[in-house]
C-alpha cells in the first residue's frame, strides 16, 4: 500500500493568552516537537483558528516561527480571536484586509476549502449568504475532488449550552447543509473553537471538532459557562487513503 498524505490540524493554539493553566507559546512549541518526533512527518498543516489570543503581531510571529521547524506548507484560517489583516500579513494569505479569510489549495490527493465562519467582535459563529455561496461555486469548480471543508466553528450541536451559544446559527447551520447535499466530493468538515473533540454529522457528512492546544474544555450538559480542564496539548493528523479521510487524535505528551 502505499504512503498516505497526511495532513496536520493543529488549532486554538491562543498564543498570547493568560486566561488558563498553561503557557500557550510553550505548549505549542511542546507540540511541534511532539510532532517532529512522530515515525511519519506530516506532508502539509491546516490551522483551524484562534492562533493568537488577541491579534497582535509578535503573538503572530511567535507561531509562524515555531511552525517553521515544521518545514512543510501552513495553511491558516481566522478564529474569533484572530486579526484577518494580521493573519494575512503573517501567513502570506491574499484578499482585502478585513474581508473574510476563504480559499481553496490543492495539496497533494485532496482539496482543501477554507471557509471563514468569524463574526467580527463575536464569539459565535456566522455563515451568510454570500460565504454560502461562494462555497458553493468553490465546490463546484471541482466536483470529481476529495475534499475537506475547513473552518473555525464546527457545523454541529453538542448539547451543552455554553457551547451551542457560541456555535453556528441553526438557520445558518441547516444552509449549509444543504450546499454540503449538493457536493458528494466532501468527504469530512473540520473545525476547531471547542477545545475538545466532538464528532458528529451534517447532511450525512462527517464533521470533526480538534482539539484544542491551549486548555481543554469539559463537557457540562446544564452549565450555560464553559469549564476549563487543563491536560496535554492535542491534534489530529488526517490520513488521506483512495480518496477517503482517517483521522486520528494525538496528545502531545
Amino acid at each position: 500500500m502505499a504512503r498516505p498524505f497526511l495532513l496536520l490540524q493543529l488549532s486554538d493554539s491562543h498564543i498570547g493568552a493568560t486566561w488558563g493553566e498553561g503557557d500557550p507559546l510553550r505548549q505549542t512549541a511542546a507540540t511541534v516537537e511532539h510532532i517532529r518526533r512522530l515515525p511519519d512527518r506530516p506532508d502539509a498543516i491546516v490551522i483551524t483558528g484562534d492562533l493568537a489570543d488577541s491579534g497582535d503581531a509578535a503573538q503572530y510571529v511567535a507561531l509562524s516561527d515555531l511552525l517553521d521547524q515544521l518545514g512543510v506548507p501552513c495553511y491558516a484560517l481566522p478564529g474569533n480571536h484572530d486579526d484577518r489583516e494580521a493573519l494575512r500579513t503573517h501567513f502570506g494569505l491574499d484578499g482585502e484586509a478585513a474581508a473574510p479569510v476563504s480559499y481553496s489549495v490543492q495539496i497533494g490527493p485532496l482539496r482543501l476549502v477554507i471557509l471563514d465562519s468569524t463574526k467580527l467582535g463575536q464569539d459565535g459563529g456566522e455563515l451568510d449568504e454570500v460565504r454560502l455561496s461562494w462555497l458553493d461555486r468553490e465546490l463546484s469548480a471541482a466536483p470529481e475532488q476529495p475534499t475537506m471543508v475547513a473552518m473555525h466553528h464546527p457545523p454541529l450541536l453538542t448539547g451543552a449550552p455554553a457551547w451551542d451559544r457560541i456555535g453556528i446559527p441553526e438557520p445558518e447551520r441547516v444552509a449549509l447543509g444543504r450546499v454540503l447535499e449538493r457536493h458528494s466530493q466532501v468527504r469530512l468538515v473540520v473545525g476547531g473553537h471547542l477545545h475538545r473533540t466532538i464528532a458528529s454529522r451534517l447532511a450525512g457528512r462527517p464533521v470533526l471538532a480538534a482539539p484544542a492546544i491551549y486548555e481543554t474544555a469539559l463537557p457540562d450538559f446544564e452549565a450555560d459557562e464553559l469549564k476549563l480542564g487543563g491536560s496535554a496539548a492535542s491534534y489530529v493528523l488526517h490520513a488521506v487513503v483512495d480518496g477517503e479521510i482517517t483521522s486520528h487524535v494525538l496528545r502531545a505528551e
